[in-house]
């Protein structure tokens, strides 16, 4: 790494910073968590609630008894089940027993162009109460706490919301997870800053459906999930979608009402969730590779170029750029050594690996590696469904 490489790495890393630093610093000015919250008399059956499902059974009775646990402002709260064969059902059914707003559904066969998990929300979307004015999709895999739903709406209602979604606190388990996870994360916060700060275009837009809220009107003049039925990340794209046409979607922080396990393991964590965080399927071909060099250069890079041009100034080669260019990055792995303390609110202490946790910096370069990965090719198998190359465009 000579001064020519160094001095590249300082025209294309200046810029950059100052983009990333412009939404880090938003941070302290973002909205706080939001804290749970009772129902209002006016609230009154506001929400439907659609939660999809297929083969959860290991994972939904958290689920299902958090939503149990929510308020009278909750009317009705839809399984949309696309054929399980693991006792989901079951868990359900039982559900019923005890709470009878909860409706067991299954949707139709899954058409040609659709993938199932937008096409389940649409379903139940279509089989919810006219009454609700708020559509609610859940994912199976979070534990809503008491108080959730309450405070969500009421936000929304509040703030003039007509889509907010909540970044929730993840449940990890094994060092191996502490480790690349939040490295993953950090790729959204480093391209679409922290959840609860202002967004700055549509195409800065993030949402979560985890937990999505949408307005029934919006929804239905949007129609349903029709413009997102071929994405992977059907909750970027709806809420893109929903901007681009006048709505006003929030993202907002969730830690403290919604927690979430959503994979088994370092090894799954990689080969699911790193097949979406690219967000393609919501992106224009000029932004998905324009982040991507974005993270490179800030996330990807730093640490390995840090140690690269420190050996080089270790053994004499102190010229400007290489000087520059070397304090450059090692700003760069301190601020993302600082991000930790902000980021560690969203995951719970359930663990005695969360030591690895603080070593998850020396994953952001895999972390990038998998963001390209996954840029290259279109998933065939999502969620336990097989997709062809003609069935998704």
């Amino acid at each position: 790494m000579d001064w020519g490489t160094s001095l590249f790495l300082i025209l294309v890393q200046l810029p950059a910073i100052a983009i990333l630093l412009s939404r880090l610093l938003q941070g302290p000015s973002r909205q706080p968590p939001l804290p749970p919250r009772q129902a209002t008399p006016d609230l009154l059956g506001k929400v439907s609630v659609v939660v999809p499902t297929l083969n959860e059974a290991e994972r939904i009775s958290s689920c299902l008894d958090g939503l149990s646990h929510q308020g009278y402002e909750v009317r009705e709260i839809i399984i949309v089940d696309s054929c399980s064969q693991d006792g989901t059902v079951d868990l359900v059914k039982a559900a019923q027993q005890h709470d009878p707003r909860f409706r067991l559904m299954t949707d139709d066969p899954l058409p040609s162009g659709w993938v199932g998990r937008p096409w389940a929300l649409h379903n139940g979307f279509l089989n919810s109460s006219e009454g609700s004015e708020w559509i609610l999709g859940i994912d199976a895999d979070t534990r809503p706490q008491k108080g959730l739903v309450a405070s969500l709406i009421s936000t929304a209602i509040e703030q003039g919301y007509d889509l907010v979604s909540l970044s929730p606190q993840f449940i990890l388990k094994s060092a191996g997870e502490f480790w690349l996870q939040p490295a993953l994360l950090v790729t959204l916060v480093y391209r679409f800053g922290p959840a609860g700060a202002a967004t700055e275009s549509a195409e800065r837009v993030m949402a979560n459906g985890q937990c999505f809220l949408c307005r029934r009107s919006l929804l239905a003049a949007l129609g349903g999930y029709t413009s997102a039925r071929s994405s992977f990340c059907d909750d970027v794209t709806l809420a893109r979608y929903a901007v681009s046409q006048g709505a006003k979607v929030g993202f907002l922080d969730g830690a403290k009402l919604l927690q979430v396990r959503m994979y088994e393991g370092m090894g799954e964590t990689w080969r699911e969730w790193g097949r979406s965080l690219d967000l393609k399927d919501a992106s224009s071909v000029a932004q998905k590779w324009g982040d991507l060099a974005f993270l490179l250069v800030v996330q990807g890079l730093p640490l390995i170029a840090m140690l690269g041009l420190a050996v080089l100034v270790a053994a004499g080669y102190t010229s400007l750029p290489v000087l520059l260019a070397l304090a450059l990055n090692t700003f760069l792995v301190i601020l993302r050594i600082a991000l930790l303390w902000a980021i560690a609110p969203s995951y719970a202490h359930t663990s005695g690996g969360k030591w690895a946790f603080w070593l998850s910096p020396l994953a952001d370069p895999a972390a990038v590696l998998r963001i390209f990965l996954s840029s290259l090719r279109t998933p065939t198998q999502w969620r336990g469904r097989s997709y062809s190359a003609t069935q998704v465009p």
